[in-house]
């Protein structure tokens, strides 16, 4: 098949990691992939497996940008691309009026249960599916009533898991922590965007609380705050230093690679007030850390509370620090629950299950043309 993934996004999340090795993985399977981003993209250069000449640096400035729209039509024609498949909201419009002046089908990834607009209704009257990456943004999707039931799809994220399971084994712990200056014998980490819904400040005070109790263990903070001014991470910081936390609490700043640091902890914590998915707390299971996380809709999916790791309510920061201390303080629960959580991402979020059943729903939409 011919495909076109497109995405405008200026920095790699989840959704581009997941447009990413999409791409890659159906490229690999003999695929003839295309991609759609905007130029100085960091995605650009994780399509590994894309020929360059079948990466479109575009505009893609907004839902509005009706210039590349017409330049993506033209280059889908020109290629006669048979699937379009958008991965980001604002592009949806773009992709869809791409569709319209192509043959082409057009294809949505959802991965927020952020309500759309109500002029998607028609303005994405002619989608030939809309995947949704978890059960709750399946739930909100259905809710919504955009659109008809019979064309959304779950279909959920999938991660490599050998490649984390690799970088575990090669992972040189005391060089991560010698430059870290970790000093604590155990670690406690989270990672993700600094932004407030993402509840690093639950995470910094849940750390006070342990740190009253279990004082070997130090605590980091992986993620940058893409706001231009970042009051967010400047609130964060002055917060550490308010808690006298500064020599225990450890900010990396972004990190291209996650796999990068999972190894390095004992622990994995998602602190989110909001999390349609969460692809980093798989990503945590697949090097066999134990999770604790908040009840999001994401959390809930993956995580199995009391076998690979624990839920507490969002924003209880007293009950996630005694879910991180009743960890710390029981190795043999620790390692019960990582081998599980390994097992559980193999069984259900591998990327070759994923990308099997992506290539799935593309047949039935050509098939149905």
């Amino acid at each position: 098949m011919r495909i076109l993934h497109i995405n405008s996004a200026r920095t790699m999340g989840g959704g581009e990691r997941h447009t990413a090795d999409l791409a890659n993985a159906l490229s690999r399977r003999g695929h003839e992939v295309f991609a759609a981003a905007p130029s100085g993209s960091p995605l650009v250069e994780e399509l590994k497996r894309v020929p360059p000449e079948n990466v479109f640096e575009l505009p893609l400035r907004n839902a509005l940008d009706v210039q590349s729209a017409i330049e993506l039509a033209r280059r889908v024609r020109e290629r006669r691309i048979e699937i379009i498949h958008a991965h980001v909201a604002r592009d949806y419009l773009l992709a869809a009026l791409a569709a319209r002046r192509s043959e082409a089908a057009l294809v949505l990834t959802r991965h927020l249960e952020r309500p759309l607009k109500s002029l998607h209704r028609w303005t994405l009257s002619g989608v030939a599916r809309v995947v949704a990456v978890s059960e709750a943004v399946e739930r909100s999707l259905l809710a919504q009533k955009i659109f008809p039931a019979e064309k959304i799809r779950r279909i959920p994220n999938g991660i490599d898991v050998e490649r984390f399971e690799r970088r575990a084994r090669s992972f040189d712990t005391q060089r991560f922590r010698r430059l870290s200056g970790i000093k604590g014998r155990l670690v406690v980490g989270t990672a993700g965007e600094l932004r407030e819904h993402k509840g690093q400040e639950d995470f910094i005070r849940a750390a006070q609380l342990v740190m009253r109790r279990f004082t070997d263990v130090d605590f980091v903070i992986a993620g940058e705050d893409q706001s231009p001014r970042k009051e967010y991470r400047s609130h964060l910081e002055r917060l550490t230093a308010e808690l006298e936390l500064q020599t225990r609490v450890h900010f990396t700043g972004w990190l291209e690679d996650v796999a990068s640091l999972l190894p390095a902890l004992d622990i994995f914590v998602s602190s989110s007030r909001v999390e349609p998915f969460g692809l980093v707390m798989v990503e945590a299971m697949a090097v066999g850390l134990p999770v604790v996380a908040t009840t999001t809709g994401g959390a809930r999916e993956i995580v199995e509370d009391g076998a690979t790791g624990k839920l507490v309510a969002i924003g209880d920061t007293q009950a996630l620090a005694e879910a991180i201390y009743s960890l710390l303080t029981n190795e043999e629960e620790r390692r019960r629950m990582g081998e599980r959580g390994l097992e559980r991402a193999r069984r259900h979020f591998s990327l070759e299950r994923m990308v099997a059943e992506t290539e799935a729903l593309y047949r039935e939409v050509l098939d149905s043309k």
